[in-house]
C-alpha cells in the first residue's frame, strides 16, 4: 500500500469484501455448532427443527460467496428489460418479468429503483431500467442476460389461444470509482427532451430527460426519472460508465473464450429460459437444464437455483 497509494482504496475495498464473506461463513459455522448441540438435547423440538431448516437455506445461498470472481461481482447492477415483437402480449410479459426481478430483489434485501420506464400501448411496458443496489447484486444477476420466452393462454385473446411471447434482459454492473473508465467528452452526444413517464408536473413540463450517446461504441443511455436535468445527466453518465465497463468485459471474453462471449450476447431466437404456463407448468433454463414446476413461485422471484447453477458451471 505504501509503495502504491493509488491502489490503496481498491485494496481496502477488496479486504472489506473478503472479511464480509468470511464473517458470513464463520456465522454459519457457529450457528451449526449451536444447533447441533440443541438438536442432541431436544431432537423433537419444533423451534430447533425450524432453525435448522433456516440454516440450511442460508447455507445454500452462501454457496454463491465462493463463486464470485469478477472485479464487479460485488457491485450493484443496472437491469434492463425490453419487450420483444408482438405488441400487447410481449409488453405484458415484459411487465411480468419486471415484477419477477423486483420481487427477487425484495427477497435479498436489495433496493430497486426505477431509472426509466416506458408503458405499453394497451397494457404492460415497452421497457424498463432498474438500478439494483446491494452487495453482490451484479454477481447474482449477470447470467440473466438473454431472451426469456413465455408460453401461456393469452388473456388478451377472446378465443383463448396459446401464445408465445419474448422479452430480453440485459444487465451491467453499477461501477464505482475504484473501477477506472475513461470517457472523452468529445465522444459524447447529449440530448435533452421532455419526459414521457410518471413523475409529476415538473418532470413532464420541462426538458429534464437526458439521452447520452457514446459515439465510438454507439452506446445509448437515457434517464428521465429524476426531477432535474442535472440529476438525470449524472445518473445517465453513471449508467454509461457501467455499460462501457460491461462492453470491455465482453471484449475480453471474446478474446479468451468464444463460448462465454456468446453467452453474454442477447439474440432473438436463442432464449436462455422458457416459462411454460400452459398446457403444463414448467420453468426450464436452456443452458443448465435446471427445472422448476412451480411457475408461480419463479414469477414471484424464486430464481436462486437457476443463478447458482450458472455460477457453478462457470
Amino acid at each position: 500500500m505504501w509503495n502504491n497509494p493509488d491502489n490503496a482504496r481498491a485494496l481496502l475495498q477488496k479486504k472489506s469484501s473478503l472479511e464480509k464473506s468470511l464473517n458470513e461463513l464463520y456465522s454459519l459455522e457457529n450457528d451449526l455448532k449451536n444447533l447441533s448441540e440443541l438438536y442432541q438435547m431436544a431432537p423433537d423440538d419444533k423451534d430447533v427443527i425450524s432453525d435448522i431448516e433456516k440454516l440450511a437455506e442460508k447455507a445454500h445461498k452462501a454457496k454463491f460467496i465462493t463463486l464470485f470472481h469478477e472485479p464487479a461481482d460485488n457491485n450493484g447492477a443496472f437491469l434492463f428489460i425490453q419487450a420483444g415483437a408482438g405488441g400487447t402480449e410481449a409488453q405484458d410479459w415484459a411487465q411480468m418479468l419486471s415484477r419477477m426481478y423486483a420481487r427477487w430483489t425484495e427477497r435479498h434485501g436489495f433496493s430497486c429503483e426505477v431509472i426509466e420506464e416506458h408503458e405499453g400501448d394497451t397494457a404492460g411496458i415497452k421497457n424498463i431500467t432498474y438500478r439494483i443496489s446491494g452487495d453482490r447484486a451484479y454477481g447474482w444477476l449477470k447470467n440473466e442476460i438473454g431472451v426469456h420466452r413465455l408460453v401461456r393462454i393469452s388473456p388478451f385473446n377472446a378465443n383463448g389461444k396459446r401464445q408465445t411471447s419474448f422479452a430480453s434482459v440485459d444487465v451491467w454492473p453499477d461501477v464505482d470509482d475504484t473501477i477506472e473508465i475513461e470517457i472523452n467528452e468529445k465522444d459524447l452526444r447529449i440530448d435533452t427532451y421532455r419526459s414521457s413517464g410518471a413523475g409529476g408536473q415538473h418532470v413532464n413540463k420541462t426538458d429534464s430527460a437526458v439521452r447520452i450517446t457514446h459515439l465510438p461504441t454507439n452506446t445509448v443511455v437515457t434517464c428521465q426519472n429524476e426531477r432535474s436535468q442535472i440529476q438525470n445527466k449524472e445518473m445517465a453518465m453513471k449508467m454509461l460508465r457501467s455499460k462501457l465497463y460491461e462492453l470491455e468485459l465482453q471484449k475480453r471474453a471474446e478474446e479468451e473464450n468464444a463460448a462465454l462471449a456468446a453467452q453474454k450476447k442477447i439474440e432473438w431466437g436463442s432464449q436462455i429460459r422458457n416459462y411454460v404456463l400452459y398446457p403444463y407448468q414448467l420453468v426450464k433454463d436452456v443452458r443448465t437444464g435446471v427445472e422448476k414446476t412451480d411457475s408461480n413461485a419463479v414469477l414471484d422471484g424464486d430464481l436462486d437455483d437457476f443463478m447458482l447453477a450458472l455460477l457453478q458451471r462457470e
